[in-house]
């Protein structure tokens, strides 16, 4: 016998945001894009910019991020969407420009258009999720991979005299003069989704105060390249991955408390 509930007797405390399309995810479970989806969203639809919004996502997992935001979108090719959002931006100044990017995308091929637009302070705001591997294409080492770490490419870990050191791209961006706001964030625990929501929100702040640029790395897990249940893969995070990606602001000239 099925229990009858009468919601009048409770009071709502969550819902989707409009700014979210009402579409199943294609991610894989346990997986922090849609959490960055989710937050990077709520932003939108509580500064009330939803039609003065533009997104772009390159290529990667972030790819399809326009099957979910209700937003404009715009896909930009392999490492090019911090160059199109300089266009975008300077064609339209009023509207909120922002990227969605992974680390293969950001800090490998798209290294010079990243740390460009950052020096010359493009008044965008930067999201780039660092689960320290290639998702999509089959989990190959990035450049974010740390040493040790196994991947599709690096099957008995990264080896820093074969390999090179992984990048730090938080702790770099921050040294350029046009960047107003750099702080890296998590999203493998409660307190730190809220943490990463706020950064977003001062992002879109900086913004609208046409401050410069903004640079907000998020911390995520790929449990199914990393061959770890999501619950492994968040306590890996804390135990070995924020080892090398401490989180903090790295830089806050905003103003904005």
């Amino acid at each position: 016998m099925k229990t009858q509930i009468n919601l009048e007797n409770y009071e709502k405390v969550f819902e989707k945001p409009d700014t979210l399309k009402d579409v199943k995810t294609h991610y894989c479970p346990g997986c922090g894009h849609g959490v960055v989806h989710r937050l990077t969203m709520e932003v939108v639809k509580e500064l009330d910019i939803q039609d003065k919004t533009i997104g772009i996502a390159p290529v990667g997992c972030s790819v399809f991020a326009y099957y979910y935001m209700n937003v404009d979108m715009q896909q930009a090719a392999h490492g090019r969407a911090c160059a199109v959002a300089t266009g975008i931006k300077r064609m339209l100044p009023d509207h909120y420009v922002f990227t969605y990017q992974g680390d293969g995308d950001l800090a490998a091929i798209g290294t010079a258009e990243t740390i460009h637009a950052c020096s010359r302070g493009e008044n965008i705001t930067i999201i780039f999720i660092n689960n320290a591997i290639y998702g999509m294409t089959g989990g190959q080492m990035a450049p974010t991979t740390i040493l040790g770490q196994k991947t599709s490419t690096s099957t008995g870990g990264r080896n820093a005299q074969r390999d090179g050191m992984p990048i730090n791209m938080s702790e770099i961006v921050a040294l350029l003069p046009g960047t107003v706001y750099v702080e890296r964030v998590a999203v493998n625990k409660p307190g730190r989704v809220r943490k990463t929501k706020k950064a977003i929100l001062k992002a879109f702040k900086a913004q609208q105060l046409k401050k410069g640029t903004s640079f907000i790395e998020v911390v995520s897990n790929c449990n199914t390249n990393w061959k770890m249940t999501p619950v492994e893969a968040n306590k890996w995070i804390d135990d070995v991955l924020l080892n090398q990606y401490p989180l903090g602001v790295f830089k806050d000239e905003t103003g904005i408390k």
